[in-house]
Parts: C-alpha cells; structure tokens; sequence
C-alpha cells in the first residue's frame, strides 16, 4: 500500500510516499480503507518536534524521543472497514466510519488499523459510523478539531442569548466554534480576515468582523465569552489575550486553545454526528490535497492563514 512516512523530525520534506507492507488487524482491531484524512497544526508540530519547553518531553514520550515511533503519522480520518478481527463487536466490515487515531496515527496511508476495545484500547483514539450526510473528505474534518470546539465551548458555559466571540473563526476549530455556540443559543461574532467573511457568514456567525480593517477591542460591545481559536506565538498571544480581556463583560470568559487538551471520548464525536445529521453542523474544507502533495499541505498549514481544514484525499 501506499503511505507517508516520516522517519525523523525537521521540516515538511522529510515526510516522504513509499510503498509499506499493508498491516493485518489484531483480535481487537478494525482494518480501514482510508478515503481521506485531514492534517492539522498538530500533526505540523509532531512531524517537526518543535514545540515549547513544558511540551518537550511530554510530546517524546508519547511520539518518540528520537524519531516519530510510528513513522505514519496523522490523526484524523475516514474511511470504509474491510475487514475485522475476531473479537470486534461493535462494528462489521463495510461500516463507513470516521476516526481520531490517537497514538496510532497511521491517517496518511491507504490503509491504517484501528482497536476498538479491550485493555489494548488508547484511551485517546476513538472512532464511530460516519454522519449519512457527509462525505468521506467532510467526514475526517470533524474528529479532532470538532472535539476540540466543543470542548472550549462548553468550557465557556453558554447559556442562551449570551454574546459569544470567535477569535479565529475561519479556521478547522473556529469553524467548528462558531455552529456549536450557535446550537447552544449564544449570538456569535466571528473575526477573520477579508477573503473569509462569506465562509463565516455562511457558517452561521451573528456579525463578523474583518481584522484586517478593524480593530474588534475599539468596538463598544462585550462579551459573555471570547474563544482564541488561532495558532499565535507567546507574544502575540498574550497581546490578543489582553485585548480580549478588555471585551469580556461582567463574568465573562476568555478561553484559548492553548488552554489544555481534552481526553478524547466516544460519546462527544457522536454528540457532533448527532448534529451533523441534524443539519446544525457542517466542515468547512478549504483546499484538498493527494497523498503524495503532503509536504506541500504541511507548509500551507504552518503559514497560518488557513481557510477552513484541509483535506488529504486518499482512494
């Protein structure tokens, strides 16, 4: 089969197509056929390394201390189950699901093996029948950076009515952020830049504000809760954290996506099918790459102006 793989840390060129031996699933293990997957900022920082001091050995630990352990990296996917090993019960072969690899990885390759139970099960991959209304390229947007908005959004204990700002709006978490607070009943705000207004707008924002032409702190409205959904260094980060502080009303919250990392759990990735299939949530994807043109998608990624999530088609 066909995969990336990634046998040491640096830059997007050291991601690199070979042909590797197909895998075979365990007793507690699904084999899916991937259709796509979809690259985050945080795949960027595993394939790289370079994270900050208090991440450092954290990050070795769990992905290696030298090289990447699992040479095949990526998170998010989804795809088709073609065969299942004999323990499994939850699923069966041809389910269309969708996945988080957790420490697995293995989303930039044709095919990957996921473990559905059992005491070899990580705690942090997950995986359910993909939403009907979705396809397969929408569908592996959602794991990750759709549990990642509704962590921070429910962090933010939106009640109806309140005001909700979305910092970062236009992006794989914000893009999330914006329907999920707007389920919760909040009036939302999204900031992003000019070429990103309509994609806010249809996504279901109150207001945007365009950041290129207007400074949001100068405006007179507060806010209940204020979600920094975009990747900054230290210095700009905390120079927006005081800017947004500055818009909080009265008990209101700021929150950024710096502020922890949530466990990944089964039932929240079916609390966003559930709304997908409502028709109250929807992937936002702005460019889709081939396999072979994952390199090219990690430096798109780590320019930092991405539109939406960007999607790595497979078969």
């Amino acid at each position: 089969m066909k995969a990336v793989i990634c046998t040491k840390y640096g830059p997007p060129d050291v991601l690199q197509l070979k042909e590797v031996e197909k895998p075979i699933p365990k007793d507690n293990e699904v084999l899916v056929k991937v259709f796509a997957a979809v690259p985050t900022i945080s795949d960027c920082y595993v394939r790289s390394g370079k994270v900050n001091f208090w991440l450092w050995i954290p990050m070795r630990i769990y992905v290696g201390f030298i090289r990447p352990r699992k040479p095949i990296l990526g998170f998010d996917l989804a795809g088709e189950i073609e065969s299942i090993g004999k323990n499994v019960k939850q699923f069966k072969k041809g389910d269309q699901i969708f996945a988080f690899a957790g420490k697995n990885f293995g989303a930039y390759a044709e095919y990957n093996c996921l473990p559905t139970d059992g005491f070899h099960f990580p705690k942090d991959c997950i995986m359910s029948l993909k939403p009907y209304n979705l396809n397969y390229e929408e569908a592996a947007a959602v794991p990750s950076r759709g549990i990642l908005a509704l962590h921070f959004v429910r962090k933010g204990n939106i009640q109806p009515g309140q005001k909700v700002l979305i910092f970062g709006a236009s992006g794989g978490i914000g893009t999330f952020a914006i329907q999920i607070a707007k389920h919760f009943g909040a009036e939302v705000t999204g900031v992003c830049s000019t070429t990103n207004l309509d994609m806010v707008k249809s996504l279901g924002a109150d207001k945007v504000i365009d950041y290129k032409k207007e400074d949001f702190s100068k405006r007179d409205e507060l806010y209940d809760f204020i979600l920094d959904a975009t990747p900054h260094n230290k210095i700009n980060r905390k120079s927006i954290k005081l800017q947004c502080r500055k818009k909080l009303a009265p008990d209101g919250q700021y929150i950024s996506v710096d502020d922890g990392t949530p466990k990944s759990r089964t039932e929240d990735l079916i609390f966003l099918k559930d709304l997908i299939e409502a028709g109250k949530l929807k992937s936002a994807i702005g460019k889709v790459f081939k396999l072979e043109q994952l390199p090219e998608a990690h430096r798109y990624i780590e320019l930092g102006h991405k539109k939406g999530n960007v999607v790595i088609k497979i078969s």
